[in-house]
């Protein structure tokens, strides 16, 4: 499967080198180019409407920002928290040096550290160097890193790796590209979504779409005891459409349409429960005169972690309902 070889390449945001290389050979019979963002932006020339669909290449990660004497790394975190970054596996560099995430062990640690968060700035990244002068053989300031994370397959069709937001909605495109269409179709593969959603800034500006669809990895929270109305998505459940969140609201055509065509299709999906969280949609929306746009998702659980879970049948139905959307957007 295509989306396990994405899992395997580590893209960083700000990074996305990896990400970006299989995607350029997946997709270089067609007419494509990389712009000044990193972002790749492919085309299908057609006579219909102008329709962007579009994914983020980047996954959270962390930038080396000090090597200190003992020989410990120093980081600023991208899209992580502290409380999944201790006791980690970890790797810097195109090299890939491996390492572990530690802090202070707990018999050192007095009874308010042990009681609180642990603060991102007191966990430090062991690369195995006894002090500053071997470690900056192995890294240096400004080494961009992430999860070393297995892909897993278990349980009932799940799947577990890092990266899921949003290799899931990069692995979608890919898989719309192949279908035939009557639409001007660009396929956006974005980078910096995780700091900012920066790259779809500039892929939108140079696209100019009449609508488009984002494909993203989103919350699920699902097996904790959490109330009906914070729940996001259900694993298992189909795919996620959004209505609104921090960043962007749906264009209510759109949503509906989409809502519809699953419905009429039998392609499950449900639609998100809380506005928390943003995504590309929300520069797309603005670009220009504004651009109607919809939001497809895969729900994935402890999402930003080395641990996200995914239901792959909610990856087929957020191709499948993407297929569908596209069809239905080429009748009109």
């Amino acid at each position: 499967m295509l989306l396990n070889e994405m899992l395997k390449t580590n893209s960083p945001s700000g990074c996305e080198d990896e990400m970006r290389e299989l995607i350029l050979n997946e997709v270089k019979d067609m007419e494509h180019f990389v712009d000044s963002m990193g972002n790749v932006i492919v085309h299908k020339k057609g006579k219909g409407k102008k329709v962007l669909i579009s994914a983020h290449m980047d996954e959270v990660g962390f930038i080396v920002s000090r090597i200190t004497d003992s020989g410990a790394v120093k980081f600023k975190a991208m899209g992580i928290m502290s409380t999944v970054m201790v006791g980690k596996k970890v790797t810097i560099g195109k090299d890939r040096v491996p390492g572990v995430t530690g802090l202070k062990a707990i018999h050192l640690q007095s009874g308010g550290e042990r009681d609180s968060v642990a603060n991102m700035n007191d966990i430090v990244i062991d690369i195995g160097c006894k002090d500053k002068q071997s470690a900056e053989r192995k890294v240096k300031v400004g080494d961009y890193g992430t999860f070393e994370s297995e892909i897993v397959e278990f349980g009932d069709n799940l799947l577990k790796c890092k990266g899921l937001d949003d290799k899931v909605g990069c692995a979608a495109l890919l898989e719309l590209l192949k279908e035939d269409t009557d639409l001007d179709l660009y396929a956006s593969f974005t980078t910096q979504e995780e700091i900012g959603c920066r790259g779809s800034i500039i892929a939108a500006a140079y696209v100019k779409p009449d609508a488009a669809i984002v494909f993203e990895g989103t919350t699920c929270s699902d097996i904790f005891p959490t109330p009906e109305e914070k729940t996001v998505t259900r694993l298992g459940h189909g795919c996620a459409l959004t209505a609104m969140d921090n960043a962007a609201v749906s264009d209510r055509e759109m949503f509906e349409m989409a809502k519809r065509v699953a419905e009429e299709n039998n392609i499950p999906y449900q639609v998100k429960r809380t506005t928390m969280g943003g995504t590309d949609a929300g520069s797309i929306q603005r670009t220009g005169c504004g651009v109607k746009t919809v939001v497809i998702s895969t729900p994935c659980r402890y999402i930003h972690s080395p641990v996200c879970v995914m239901n792959k049948n909610d990856f087929k139905a957020q191709v499948d309902l993407g297929k569908a959307v596209l069809r239905e957007l080429e009748q009109e």
